[in-house]
């Protein structure tokens, strides 16, 4: 919101404006001295002035824009640039006006293909991850206010995360939305068409976002890093036409053509069917990254092969979901025995493990429920690597919300949909935690109380974790030193989360468990290695 430090003149806004130009330089956004003239009378005209700051402006050095921006933003404010101060309003504006330090997109990934043969991939993906910073794209004030930790498991370390950095809409926003007709430009979050939009109330602007063209198995797609990074260079890899995501052959395809052209990155797709997929399944896409998560170090507990594909191992990979890591030396190979796999699971039932391919509606149709989630990666090695986490979106009367998803106990702590980047081990929390989980430590030191009774009223802001306070009160008391309570809530709220991936295994971690998925590997014509 706001800043403190209010602009009071029209003559601080001038200054400002040479700032974010000096900036821009040093942080090579701007390159040529006629691109920062340019780039100065645009912000000129933007903000209504005929004439730049005359005086000398000191030099300084910034890491991030944001100090200047805020100021800016509350001018433009009172120069009417927005209708109202919410964060909505406050980006628009903030993208409106870094879209004009950035080059064209065209020129972006010329520069992006130029340090690639001067310099390598890895300083090219470095400079463009740092632009996507610096023209704060990538808000990393916001992420920086997200809370992380580690917590220690028999599959290893989980990273658990509460998310702070996407800003909750203002009331009045929410209300305004209600009244919008339904835009149709651009069709998702995901197209290409984002790329210079301005944005609207209910759309991010998108004038200081830039991608990098990229051909997959022939097909036009588009690498960018996503503005709400939950891990290092988080990136989202989205097809150039506007098609819905599915889980294919081509799927693997892609995804091991990827690795091949950023073998320092991992890529991997959430899965195709609802309950057990992402949150847009309308635009076909991946998300990649420079990030080694704890399921990439897990262990194998039993190793498979292929008489016919003998360059090819297969295991079952410790971990609490139900994970086959394919490993080959040719990219063939492996995109065989990726594909073979998913066939088989596709139609594959075990009424015993409550796995069931398919369910027969009333009208004969046939709706499906197997799918998988992928994940690829180049080992140093020269390897390929996928895993292939084995999914099911059933759900049952016991289960109205997934057989195979965060069971109802949970869903005080997580409810959404267990996608791609939680498969592999990284929680993704709901910023109500934060909150939350102080008001609870403040149970375990005594310096809250409430009875049972109070606790699960309805109106209780706690009411819905009524039977885990008075759980972890009667486990360690309440008389707790501050750091001791925290650090008590973070472990049981990192266990909670190894209970969500343990729910949204579909083969569970006990003798019948393993002796059902080795039942499914074997019915594919794999033998015990």
């Amino acid at each position: 919101m706001a800043n403190e430090q209010q602009v009071t003149s029209a003559n601080d806004a001038l200054i400002l404006i040479e700032r974010l130009l000096q900036f821009a330089q040093q942080r090579k956004l701007l390159n040529d001295p006629l691109d920062t003239h340019a780039a100065r009378n645009e912000l000129l005209s933007l903000f209504g002035f005929a004439e730049p700051f005359e005086g000398n402006v000191e030099e300084e050095s910034l890491e991030s824009a944001v100090p200047l921006l805020e100021p800016l933003l509350d001018y433009g404010y009172t120069i009417g640039l927005i209708p109202d101060h919410t964060t909505t309003y406050r980006d628009l504006l903030d993208a409106r006006i870094m879209g004009l330090l950035l080059p064209r997109p065209s020129e972006a990934s010329a520069a992006f293909t130029r340090q690639v043969k001067e310099e390598g991939l890895t300083a090219a993906t470095d400079a463009f991850y740092n632009l996507s910073i610096d023209s704060n794209y990538i808000r990393m004030d916001r992420i920086r206010k997200n809370l992380y930790w580690l917590h220690e498991t028999e599959f290893g370390k989980l990273e658990i995360t509460i998310n702070l950095s996407k800003p909750e809409k203002d009331p009045k926003e929410i209300a305004l939305l209600k009244t919008m007709p339904q835009a149709k430009y651009p069709k998702c979050l995901l197209c290409v068409e984002n790329v210079g939009y301005a944005g609207r109330p209910d759309h991010p602007a998108r004038q200081n976002l830039r991608v990098l063209p990229l051909t997959l198995q022939k097909e036009q797609w588009y690498f960018q890093y996503s503005p709400y990074v939950y891990y290092n260079e988080h990136s989202i890899i989205f097809k150039g036409a506007h098609e819905p995501m599915v889980i294919s052959h081509s799927s693997f395809a892609r995804l091991l053509d990827f690795v091949e052209q950023f073998p320092h990155y991992f890529i991997g797709s959430n899965a195709d069917l609802p309950i057990v997929g992402g949150s847009i399944l309308s635009h076909d896409h991946f998300q990649g990254g420079r990030h080694v998560f704890p399921m990439e170090t897990a262990s194998i507990d039993a190793q498979f092969v292929d008489a016919k594909l003998p360059g090819v191992r297969f295991g079952i990979v410790n971990w609490p979901m139900s994970v086959v890591r394919v490993n080959g030396s040719t990219k063939a190979d492996v995109h065989g025995a990726a594909c073979r796999l998913l066939d088989e699971w596709r139609a594959y039932s075990d009424a015993s493990a409550d796995v069931l391919a398919f369910t027969k509606q009333e009208d004969g149709t046939l709706t499906p429920h197997n799918t998988i989630t992928p994940i690829a990666r180049l080992r140093d090695n020269g390897e390929y690597e996928v895993d292939l986490v084995l999914r099911n979106n059933r759900t049952s009367e016991e289960h109205p919300d997934g057989i195979f998803h965060p069971h109802q106990h949970l869903h005080h702590v997580k409810k959404e949909n267990i996608g791609l980047i939680e498969v592999m081990g990284l929680a993704v929390l709901p910023g109500r935690l934060k909150d939350e989980l102080e008001q609870i430590a403040a149970y375990l030191t005594g310096a809250s109380s409430a009875s049972a009774e109070e606790l699960q009223e309805t109106s209780h802001p706690l009411h819905k974790h009524a039977a885990w306070i008075l759980s972890l009160t009667e486990r360690f008391g309440t008389s707790n030193a501050a750091e001791q309570a925290q650090t008590i809530v973070q472990t049981e709220t990192g266990s909670k989360f190894l209970d969500v991936l343990k729910d949204a295994g579909v083969y569970k971690r006990t003798a019948a468990g393993a002796e059902a998925f080795e039942r499914f590997l074997t019915s594919t014509g794999l033998q015990r290695a």
